[in-house]
């Protein structure tokens, strides 16, 4: 058998919310595929059940928790919920989220807010409920999912960018709190995935994934959602048992600009 090292996660529970798609489904996959039981988390049922069943044909425990992490009682009880089923929670990956576009005048209040609870407010109440387990146990790591577009200014997406924004230093602020608990707390701010949300979205407007990506990124392509889980794993391991409150951009090198 691989002997996985530093990598090793026998004997550890994950939940990974957005579990049904993309970057979440790829990351419950490599996650069991280094010995850690998945909970997965997301709106779908159906997607869920797909994964949960991927985790147990690779000889793992998974659970399928549908949640809509905007809704505080839901986080409350996925949380609630693994340590019943699983007896622990080791790992939380804080993936869920998206946003509409819409020029500035056309967001409203209650898009503001639905932004803002779906991927801010869903990173502070799961980290809160996981590290109040974590801490008692002395370990765990907690790794959120950002954006590139929390490190620059984009139109059409401006709640978007902000609340990406704010994870990015509610990272910072969890792992400072936490660290002597010996939790973990790290962050991904990603570019462009080709995701089955923004396939979609590329083909609303006609775009091709790699061509959007081309214009930002000198690798010249987008990424797979298996290139976001594997550096997920890296941060959750005991490889990186000295990384915590870092934020680090997985998105292709940035473009060059020839000056001539």
């Amino acid at each position: 058998m691989h002997n996985r090292g530093v990598f090793d996660l026998g004997g550890q529970v994950a939940v990974v919310t957005g579990g049904g798609t993309g970057i979440g489904r790829a990351t419950a996959q490599v996650l069991a595929d280094h010995g850690a039981d998945v909970v997965v988390a997301s709106r779908r049922t159906e997607n869920l059940e797909k994964v949960a069943a991927e985790v147990r044909e690779r000889g793992r425990r998974g659970l399928a928790v549908t949640t809509d992490v905007r809704n505080p009682d839901a986080c409350a009880a996925l949380i609630d919920q693994t340590v019943n089923e699983l007896g622990r929670i080791d790992i939380l990956v804080n993936n869920a989220g998206g946003s509409l576009a819409m020029p500035l005048d056309a967001w409203t209040l209650d898009a503001w807010d639905n932004t803002i609870a779906l991927n801010l407010r869903s990173v502070f109440l799961l980290s809160q409920g996981a590290a109040a387990h974590m801490k008692g146990q002395r370990s765990g790591a907690i790794v959120n999912i950002s954006s590139g577009a929390s490190q620059m200014g984009l139109p059409y997406v401006a709640p978007y960018g902000a609340a990406k924004a704010g994870v990015n230093n509610l990272t910072r602020s969890l792992a400072s709190d936490l660290a002597p608990f010996g939790v973990r707390v790290n962050c991904i701010a990603v570019g462009a995935v080709k995701s089955e949300g923004f396939i979609r979205s590329m083909a609303r407007i006609g775009q091709d994934p790699d061509e959007v990506a081309a214009r930002s990124t000198a690798t010249g392509r987008a990424g797979e959602p298996e290139e976001i889980a594997y550096p997920i794993l890296f941060l959750v391991s005991d490889a990186a048992s000295y990384i915590s409150g870092e934020t680090i951009h997985v998105g292709g090198a940035p473009a060059v600009h020839s000056l001539v």
